[in-house]
C-alpha cells in the first residue's frame, strides 16, 4: 500500500478553511451565550419555580440529554417545517445547538447555586441586604467559580459538537472541508488539517480561559 500525501491544495484553500474557522467560533459563541440566558432562567426555574414547571424543565433536560445531537438537529431543521416553521441552516444549528447547550448549562448552574452556603445567605440577610444585593455579593462570584471549569468544558464541547452542524449544510469549518475534498479528492490530507484546526481552536480556548479565571476568579489563599 502506498498513498503519497499531497497537502499543497488544501493549504491553497486555507481562506476557506479560516473563514470555516471564523464561522464556527461565531456559531459556538452565539449559542453559548443564548444558551446561558436559557440555562440561568432553566436553574431558577428548576430551583425556585412551582412542581410542574421544575418537571417540565427536567424531562426538556433528560430529553436532551439522552438523546443524539445529531438526530436534535435533524428534528429542528426537517421536523420544524412541517408545523409551518422553515429555518435556514444557520439559524437551525443554531437554534439546535442552543436547545442542546442549555439543557446541559441549567444542571451545571443549578450545581452552582446550590453549591453556596445557606449560612451565607442568611448573614446576608442579617445585614439587612436586600435579595438582589445577596445574590450580586454573596451568591454570584462564588457560584461563577465553583461553575467555571464546567462551563469552559461545556462550551469547547459545543465548539467540537457544531462539527455535526454540516450534515444540514451550516456555514462552519467542517462543511468548509467538506467543500474543499469534494474539489480535490484529498479527504484524508484534509481532514487531518481541519483535526489539527479544530485541536488549535481547543489549545486557544483553554488558554484564554485559563487566563480568565486567573484573571478574575482566583480565590483567595488559605493561610
Amino acid at each position: 500500500m502506498s498513498y503519497e500525501f499531497e497537502f499543497g491544495e488544501v493549504f491553497a484553500s486555507w481562506p476557506e478553511l479560516a473563514w470555516g474557522a471564523l464561522h464556527t467560533l461565531v456559531l459556538s459563541g452565539l449559542a453559548m451565550v443564548i444558551g446561558m440566558a436559557v440555562a440561568v432562567l432553566g436553574a431558577l426555574g428548576r430551583t425556585s419555580g412551582p412542581a410542574w414547571l421544575s418537571g417540565l424543565i427536567g424531562a426538556y433536560i433528560e430529553v436532551i440529554r439522552n438523546t443524539p445531537f445529531l438526530i436534535q438537529i435533524f428534528v429542528i431543521f426537517f421536523g420544524l417545517p412541517s408545523l409551518g416553521l422553515r429555518l435556514d441552516p444557520d439559524s437551525a444549528a443554531l437554534l439546535a445547538l442552543v436547545v442542546n447547550v442549555g439543557a446541559y448549562g441549567i444542571e451545571i448552574i443549578r450545581a452552582g447555586i446550590e453549591s453556596i452556603d445557606h449560612g451565607q445567605i442568611e448573614a446576608g440577610r442579617t445585614l439587612g441586604l436586600r435579595p438582589l444585593q445577596i445574590f450580586r455579593y454573596v451568591v454570584l462570584k462564588p457560584a461563577i467559580q465553583a461553575i467555571y471549569p464546567s462551563l469552559t468544558s461545556q462550551f469547547i464541547l459545543l465548539m467540537l459538537n457544531s462539527s455535526v452542524c454540516s450534515a444540514i449544510a451550516a456555514s462552519e469549518l467542517t462543511a468548509a472541508a467538506g467543500d474543499i475534498q469534494s474539489r480535490n479528492f484529498r479527504s484524508f490530507e484534509v481532514y487531518l488539517v481541519v483535526t489539527g484546526i479544530y485541536f488549535a481552536l481547543s489549545v486557544v480556548l483553554w488558554g484564554l480561559f485559563a487566563g480568565i479565571e486567573r484573571a478574575f476568579l482566583r480565590k483567595p489563599s488559605a493561610r
